[in-house]
């Protein structure tokens, strides 16, 4: 009994811990609205206000941070760079209030020194920074960076859609409506609305919120070159659907894509039933292992016990955060430690030692690897629709590659399957997995066809001086034909101008070769800040001259088309983020608000903003 009342005692001094304010400088946490302690670094939350907690969590998983980053000034600076940008973030209203309070606590510091130390931070604490004032300026910040938008769309003649549906937290159906056009800075790709359903979510029911949108905006529908979808038949109904129902609205033809990358995944799943269940037991023994706090703990520590290379199962939470193939990839490193595991626990799945179904599982392996790599490289930011056919195409001639490797036996573009038949003197079912193989590369040879019907057209912007005129698509994009032959003549033959695309396929060619040289050492974000395809044609096509206009007009043209719904995919990722359990009565235009400020490339014009508006003090 007296036991009882202790553990009572200790969980109720649990619930009660305050968060103190010191703890943002030494381990980079900061209290969330709920209360809780979240890392400013990997945004994992702990369960309780706990010093000894918070500072493990920083040792052993950030130690990295605080050798870079020595307790003092450098950290306090560190720290301070993390809190930024909360809007941009999607972070909750309410840490305006929590940042001020921690500027206001460091400012007692910074400004030791200073004679006018108290009337500096009396400005601060007039700042206003309440909820609903963070709320205000956030619409004011997006309703300004709406109107930047709408500016520039008014002085381009061809734009492209993208358009794709999900549910939020409360299962409002939400219409991510991104557009895609070339300003004067370049091209540019942006959330021009999050569209909420209240009823059915309808094919005519997501057409009418889009022209309602545009409308809004003044933005005509002539001016839609290109849409693209998921494919679903709400999108893509013969007549009821999105698609047909917008077009009808257009007075001339439009391209029509169904998204390059939701056609790659459907053609990876052609594999047989029983390869896909691989799939569904890795989840199941995964979730098996994380789901118990306790089976979670213990197989960590049975990790260190082994020595093993990796010190969990998971990189994150939950398995739903990772792709397959890194889930399949861990998994597999981690077979011979997870069988042991599970042994001990007396917990019993017979296929972990059944050849035929391990056979499969490092196939599973070894393909989710190559789709994956295809995968990053259609994700990234700034491809053309040319390039990503590019790589969709490479990749089905792979596949025939992969078809012979089986033919010949040799294995070597699938290393885990071939390891596991040295290792094991296994008898690989060649038959099996070639057959496995070439269903998929027929899949991708039946999928395309609106990219590689107009082929020719999406070359041209990086390869003018080899186009054939009578192969080129000229309907969509009001070109006048007579004038764009007699430019394109005078382009090819002006060694002034014609030199220009050489140079650019040599700077293309550059970016390549850095792009495989990080993706290969693994330094993503090295990657991510080189420079776009998309910017990289865009400065050289700008660099010639108006008297070019026919050409300019298709190539920009080209340049504004979506090659999949990747950016609404993405939205609806930070759409979650937002509006999440702990903010689920965020109302739908704030959501919007929020959510454009998120993605949005350009930069709300403060000076403008801060004199339209009176400051009012915090309360």
């Amino acid at each position: 009994m007296d036991k009882c009342i202790l553990i009572k005692q200790r969980k109720t001094e649990d619930e009660n811990r305050e968060f103190k304010v010191e703890w943002t400088e030494l381990f980079a946490f900061i209290q969330n609205s709920n209360g809780l302690p979240t890392c400013l670094i990997c945004q994992e939350k702990l369960a309780h206000n706990k010093k000894s907690n918070l500072e493990r969590h920083f040792t052993t998983k950030h130690a990295s941070f605080g050798s870079k980053y020595p307790a003092g000034d450098a950290r306090k600076k560190a720290v301070e760079e993390l809190q930024k940008k909360i809007a941009k973030r999607g972070k909750p209203y309410t840490d305006g209030e929590y940042i001020k309070s921690c500027f206001i606590n460091a400012s007692e510091e910074l400004f030791r020194d200073f004679k006018n130390k108290a009337e500096i931070l009396n400005k601060i604490k007039e700042l206003p920074l309440s909820a609903k004032t963070v709320k205000d300026r956030t619409v004011k910040m997006s309703s300004n960076i709406t109107n930047q938008q709408i500016e520039d769309l008014k002085l381009v003649s061809a734009l492209s859609i993208a358009v794709d549906e999900s549910c939020d937290i409360n299962d409002t159906a939400q219409v991510s409506l991104f557009v895609r056009f070339i300003s004067s800075m370049g091209p540019k790709e942006e959330l021009l609305g999050l569209l909420p359903l209240k009823g059915q979510t309808r094919g005519e029911d997501i057409a009418n919120a889009v022209i309602e949108c545009m409308e809004k905006h003044h933005i005509p529908l002539d001016k839609i070159v290109s849409i693209s979808t998921d494919g679903a038949k709400s999108m893509t109904r013969v007549r009821k659907g999105f698609v047909s129902i917008l077009t009808e609205k257009i007075n001339h033809e439009i391209l029509v894509y169904h998204c390059i990358i939701h056609q790659e995944a459907l053609c990876a799943q052609t594999f047989p039933e029983e390869i896909c269940n691989v799939m569904e037991l890795v989840i199941k023994i995964v979730n098996t292992i994380v789901a118990k706090a306790l089976y979670h703990r213990q197989f960590k520590e049975f990790l260190v016990e082994m020595e093993s290379e990796y010190a969990d199962l998971l990189l994150h939470n939950k398995v739903r955060w990772l792709s397959r193939g890194n889930v399949l990839k861990r998994f597999a490193s981690l077979l011979l430690e997870i069988k042991a595991f599970l042994f001990e626990k007396g917990v019993d799945y017979p296929e972990l030692t059944d050849d035929q179904w391990i056979q499969k599982f490092y196939f599973m392996v070894d393909v989710t690897s190559h789709l994956n790599n295809l995968n990053r490289k259609l994700q990234e930011k700034g491809n053309t629709i040319f390039s990503m056919l590019e790589e969709v195409i490479s990749f089905k001639n792979k596949l025939s590659l992969f078809a012979q490797d089986f033919e010949r036996e040799t294995l070597i573009h699938f290393p885990s399957l071939l390891k596991h038949r040295q290792e094991n003197n296994s008898v690989i079912d060649i038959y099996y997995f070639k057959t496995a193989i070439l269903n998929m590369r027929e899949a991708f040879l039946r999928r395309f066809q609106e990219f590689r019907n107009s082929m020719a057209t999406l070359a041209f912007v990086k390869k003018p001086l080899s186009a054939d005129v009578t192969e080129l698509n000229f309907s969509l994009f009001n070109i006048d034909i007579g004038a764009f032959e007699m430019q394109l003549l005078e382009l090819k033959n002006k060694e002034l101008w014609s030199s220009k695309f050489e140079r650019l396929n040599a700077d293309l060619e550059k970016l390549e070769k850095n792009k495989c040289d990080f993706s290969s050492q693994h330094k993503w974000s090295a990657l991510k800040d080189l420079e776009k395809e998309d910017m990289i044609i865009f400065n050289t096509w700008n660099s010639i001259p108006d008297s070019y206009d026919q050409l300019k007009k298709l190539a920009f043209a080209v340049l504004s088309l979506f090659g999949s719904t990747y950016s609404c995919e993405q939205s609806f990722s930070s759409m979650n983020l937002i509006k999440s359990t702990l903010r689920n009565r965020l109302i739908d235009e704030n959501l919007e608000s929020c959510l454009k400020l998120k993605t949005t490339t350009y930069k709300p014009d403060l000076s403008k903003l801060s004199k339209e508006m009176q400051g009012h003090c915090s309360h």
